[in-house]
């Protein structure tokens, strides 16, 4: 009788138990149990960890957990130059490949979309560019932390075969969050065979970097390349020169490689800025090329670096979106009320030349509404790339290719710089009150239809928006542009040979550099 009536008891707890309402916040994941929060109309899971890391090597599983993991604040940005010492749970060397997830349905079956967030390829974290207004928009918005600069970056693989793989670590975290999604992302409500990769600036070279790495092949769909298509010349005699150049600095003999592990961070970063000025050269800020810590060829876990001038085939099969913004990095001269043609000629004679009244002549063909101003603000290193790229990729891909360009001008700087759009295209402007103070209709307007479209694309491959103008594929016969703006308007062509113009100028730095490097 005795074993009948715990047979009988544990068979009602068990009863009782299946009619209690289980906690939607509450989702499984492979390492163990997550709880998010409610965050303005959504589901948030933030700080999840996706992978164990030491220091130069590959990503690794988590430790499994067996309690109910917290997940309600943002976990730790990676290690990088940051204003005094930070406390552990804010920045982090190990406890920082942590990823956030928002969703209103953890029973759906949405498109997914995975940010990874801007600062080259040496700092920034997701924190900026929290995702519930893109979630909203009917998909479940994931965003990472993943390994920058000198430890995501340092190839030391010609100091032994354990370090095979150190020179593109913080490429392949991202991959190894891409299969995170894959395994995990059906409990949050999302598919894991829609899924779409985007980012601007670093994050765009990144989704670039991704496209042309075999191992992320399968675990994405789609891509949005945002104001990402700098020129990357990192090669893998540059990367290994650089390595060397760090023990060097660091006093570690070639035989002794492992006890950089032990090298406090500051020490190795400082060690490294030191070796970058004294190998291969230190970037100055705003050139067109891009190289030191970041990722570089290898033939195995990246094929060739990106925008040189397109995309790997293995990609071709890929949707893309790619755009800028009107004025990018371009210092603006906004601040100066008026300005003579005359004027603005002689700001850009040193850099333009001989070409500077033909380029002056056909910024007012393209740009027939905009002042002189506005053509010594216009930005010189994303456009003009991005027509290249999207010349040579949209003749080869099977999958389209979308060009928009954002030109919201913000009332603070007066000028659509480089990020701008984020607050928009996350449809988050009420976080971003430095940039746009007061929304205006027209400004809220503007963001519901640029993240619909940046929703419209992760769900279908197409970007467009009811009501809008047809927005077609671009081939470098129509040159089709969208222009994100109060008015959206679409154009062909416009100023095709305005950014030709551009382009020789940046081509002959680019030939300077080759030349000073014997390449």
């Amino acid at each position: 009788m005795k074993f009948r009536t715990l047979v009988a008891i544990a068979a009602l707890a068990a009863a009782f138990s299946a009619c209690q309402p289980k906690d939607p916040f509450v989702v499984k994941t492979t390492s163990g149990l997550v709880k998010g929060i409610e965050e303005e109309g959504t589901m948030a899971f933030k700080g999840i960890p996706y992978a164990r890391i030491e220091r130069f090597m590959p990503p690794q599983p988590v430790e499994k957990w067996d309690t109910i993991r917290i997940c309600d604040k943002f976990g730790p940005q990676v290690m990088q130059s940051a204003r005094g010492e930070m406390p552990e749970d804010k920045m982090s060397e190990k406890n920082s490949s942590v990823l956030n997830v928002w969703t209103t349905d953890t029973k759906a079956k949405k498109p997914v979309m995975l940010w990874i967030h801007g600062g080259g390829f040496d700092s920034g974290s997701a924190a900026g560019s929290p995702g519930m207004g893109l979630a909203k928009k009917d998909v479940v918005l994931v965003s990472l932390n993943h390994r920058l600069n000198i430890l995501g970056f340092l190839d030391l693989s010609q100091f032994g075969e354990k370090y095979r793989y150190s020179g593109n670590a913080g490429m392949i975290d991202i991959v190894y969050a891409l299969k995170w999604i894959k395994d995990n992302i059906r409990n949050f409500g999302g598919d894991p065979g829609n899924v779409t990769i985007f980012g601007e600036s670093g994050g765009g070279g990144k989704v670039a970097t991704l496209m042309c790495m075999p191992e992320a092949q399968g675990l994405y769909h789609k891509a949005i390349i945002m104001s990402g298509t700098i020129l990357n010349v990192n090669d893998k005699q540059m990367a290994q020169e650089l390595g060397a150049a760090v023990l060097s600095e660091l006093g570690i003999a070639p035989a002794d490689v492992d006890k950089i592990a032990d090298v406090p961070y500051r020490e190795l970063a400082a060690a490294g800025q030191r070796a970058m000025a004294k190998s291969i050269g230190t970037r100055t800020p705003g050139t067109p090329m891009m190289w030191g810590f970041g990722p570089a060829p290898d033939g195995e876990t990246l094929l060739q670096q990106p925008f040189q001038p397109d995309l790997s085939p293995i990609s071709d099969d890929i949707p893309v979106m790619i755009g800028t913004t009107l004025n990018e990095l371009q210092r603006n001269v906004y601040n100066i009320e008026q300005m003579s043609w005359d004027e603005a000629k002689e700001m850009l004679e040193p850099v333009f030349g001989e070409l500077t009244d033909e380029l002056i002549s056909e910024f007012r063909s393209s740009y027939p509404e905009l002042r002189p101003q506005d053509l010594v603000s216009l930005d010189r290193m994303f456009r003009p790339k991005t027509i290249i790229t999207a010349d040579t990729i949209s003749v080869r891909k099977k999958a389209p290719v979308y060009m928009y360009m954002y030109n919201v001008k913000s009332p603070v700087s007066h000028a659509a710089t480089h990020g701008d759009e984020l607050a928009f295209c996350f449809n988050t402007l009420h976080l971003s009150p430095r940039q746009v103070p007061n929304p205006t209709y027209d400004d809220l307007k503007a963001a519901d239809i640029m993240s619909e479209s940046w929703a419209n694309f992760a769900k279908y491959g197409n970007p467009n928006v009811a009501g809008l103008p047809e927005w077609h594929p671009y081939t470098p016969e129509n040159g089709e542009l969208l222009t994100f703006d109060y008015n959206i308007e679409i154009k062909n062509n416009f100023d095709r040979r305005l950014q030709e113009i551009i382009n020789e100028c940046c081509f002959r730095q680019l030939d300077e550099f080759n030349a000073k490097h014997g390449r």
